[in-house]
């Protein structure tokens, strides 16, 4: 499993594309939402929590249908299966790499974003704790959606329909959170409902996913 992960990121390294266009794509969204709603600070402020996370999902999206993609079509998925490592392990495997290459660079991206949202500076460690979190989320239902719409037609289509929805529970609380931080209120009890729904679908999700590839 470590050698998968390993393996994810030797070749987010060798090919940047998707993480700098994931990155791109998230600061570019939240510089359009001045030109959308106003240059007022007061009412950018406003939007910015949920601006943000909203951003950030939306990017993190944009590499999970070439998740599983590339191996079923070299059939290195195939030797992935048969190699003895469970496949709900595989799964796993590839959202930890997703994370690790889609979502640390959108967390270290947050701050480029809030300053153009007019975020208070007070509030973006946390805002990159709870996109770090959420980000972490859609990994782990990025890779069971993309486990199930492997193979499918349109399969790019369904997928955001298939994950979105279960990522709106980490968007109300991580934007919670970070309207909290910017208030001067306690944002640690919003943190901690995305860390519970993080450590439910964690285990579960990478189960839903190598069911799926085993074709069960």
């Amino acid at each position: 499993m470590r050698a998968l992960v390993g393996r994810e990121l030797r070749l987010a390294l060798r090919h940047p594309a998707d993480t700098l266009s994931a990155v791109l794509f998230f600061v570019l969204v939240a510089a359009l939402f001045p030109f959308g709603v106003g240059p007022s600070p007061e009412l950018l402020a406003r939007l910015a929590p949920g601006a943000l996370l909203a951003s950030a999902l939306l990017a993190a999206l944009l590499p999970l249908d070439r998740l599983f993609g590339a191996e079923a079509e070299d059939g290195s998925l195939d030797q992935l299966l048969l190699s003895g490592l469970h496949p709900a392990a595989i799964a796993a495997a590839k959202a930890l790499g997703h994370w690790c290459t889609t979502g640390i660079p959108l967390v270290l991206a947050t701050p480029v974003a809030a300053a153009l949202l007019n975020l208070p500076i007070e509030a973006w460690g946390v805002a990159m704790l709870s996109l770090g979190l959420a980000s972490a989320i859609l990994s782990v239902f990025g890779a069971a959606g993309a486990a199930l719409t492997l193979g499918a037609r349109r399969g790019g289509v369904l997928l955001p329909l298939l994950v979105l929805p279960l990522a709106i529970p980490a968007v109300i609380f991580g934007a919670a959170a970070i309207e909290a931080a910017a208030s001067g209120l306690e944002a640690r009890p919003y943190l901690l409902l995305e860390a519970a729904i993080l450590a439910l679908a964690a285990p579960m999700a990478p189960l839903a996913a190598g069911a799926a590839l085993r074709g069960d």
